[in-house]
């Protein structure tokens, strides 16, 4: 009958069209990563988004290689953090599905011998939360240097609940973002980034990376930023990226100063040893603070007075007041706005106590 036909075609017409959403569906949310890159040799970064997807690969790069070998595609068997998996052949199907897929892929010949091996690293999306560093003082990384010479330092807080370890640095000044290259030594401790116009080396300790500029010039103007870029690692295989940009004019921070009596009254401190020299071409601001009796945070005096500034390109000399208790000293660059050094502290009290116990002994 003419309207079965109707319905039949209309039928037919809404399959089709319910099929084609289907597979257009699955084309969007089936998908490989967004990019993926080399990190080292055998260490691949997928750039995820959170949907599902897949990442092929490679045992060797030619059915030639293989027979080569004495093997054929379907004799070659996978593993995945050691454990053996059921998919066989040539290539493997990494299936991804928000950060989860990576691991330690190994294929291995029929006889159990090693062909090849992929270390896979998930990346999310940089807008969703970070999980391995949290953030201490509104930043990830806090950078300082002791000086100008060009050696700074960068340490962060690992999350409490994830273990995490650093899978590769980058440092280099900004022009040669895309010109250096680095490299690590068989200790995985030890980093060399170089450039045509740079070149940093950089050693790891759990939450702390200590760097040099080898091309840093004390004396001449920092023009160019460093760039440090560094990738941790979680025990699932998800990489981070965290990075800093400065110039080493705004992270240097002296060491504390040291703090010596001349006579009663009289205290004096001079530059840190670390500190760059000639001290008149690299000079420091300091601020004294005195404590009178009676300070409510004695565990910490140097955060509860008042401190005068005091400028001085050599050792300097202070006379303290007759009812002081302590008195404390900090420095800073003179010349930039960068971080003060940690308080140096001495007591005056027990001194000026057994000078009485002296005198009193005297007359006695």
């Amino acid at each position: 009958m003419p309207g079965s036909s109707l319905n039949l075609q209309g039928t037919d017409e809404m399959k089709l069209l319910l099929f084609s959403i289907i597979c257009g569906f699955l084309r969007v949310t089936y998908q490989n990563p967004r990019q993926d890159w080399t990190l080292l040799p055998n260490i691949l970064v997928l750039e995820v988004d959170g949907t599902l997807g897949e990442q092929i690969l490679r045992c060797v790069e030619s059915p030639q290689e293989l027979v080569a070998r004495g093997n054929q595609s379907q004799d070659v068997f996978w593993k995945k953090n050691g454990r053996e998996q059921a998919q066989r052949g040539n290539t493997y199907r990494v299936q991804l599905e928000e950060s989860l897929g990576g691991g330690n892929y190994t294929c291995h010949s029929k006889d159990g011998s090693l062909l090849n091996h992929t270390v896979v690293l998930i990346q999310e999306d940089e807008t969703k939360r970070r999980k391995i560093l949290v953030k201490t003082d509104q930043d990830y990384l806090k950078c300082s240097a002791q000086n100008y010479n060009g050696e700074f330092h960068c340490s962060w807080t690992w999350h409490s609940s994830r273990s995490g370890k650093v899978a590769f640095i980058k440092a280099r000044r900004v022009p040669d973002d895309n010109n250096t290259k680095c490299s690590v030594d068989a200790s995985g401790q030890l980093w060399t980034c170089s450039s045509g116009h740079s070149n940093f080396s950089c050693s790891v300790n759990d939450n702390r990376i200590s760097c040099l500029d080898e091309q840093q010039c004390p004396y001449a103007e920092e023009s160019q930023q460093i760039h440090i870029d560094v990738y941790v690692l979680s025990e699932h295989f998800l990489v981070e990226k965290y990075s800093k940009y400065f110039h080493l004019s705004e992270i240097v921070k002296p060491d504390k100063v040291k703090i010596a009596r001349v006579n009663a009254t009289v205290i004096q401190w001079s530059y840190p040893s670390s500190w760059s020299s000639p001290y008149s071409y690299f000079p420091l601001t300091f601020q004294i603070a005195q404590l009178k009796a009676g300070c409510t945070r004695c565990d910490s005096p140097c955060n509860d007075s008042q401190a005068l500034t005091v400028y001085s390109t050599d050792i300097c000399q202070f006379k303290v007041k007759h009812k002081a208790q302590a008195v404390c000293v900090r420095a800073k660059d003179a010349f930039c706005n960068s971080q003060w050094s940690e308080w140096s502290h001495k007591r005056l009290r027990n001194h000026r106590k057994n000078k009485r116990n002296k005198q009193l002994n005297k007359q006695a």
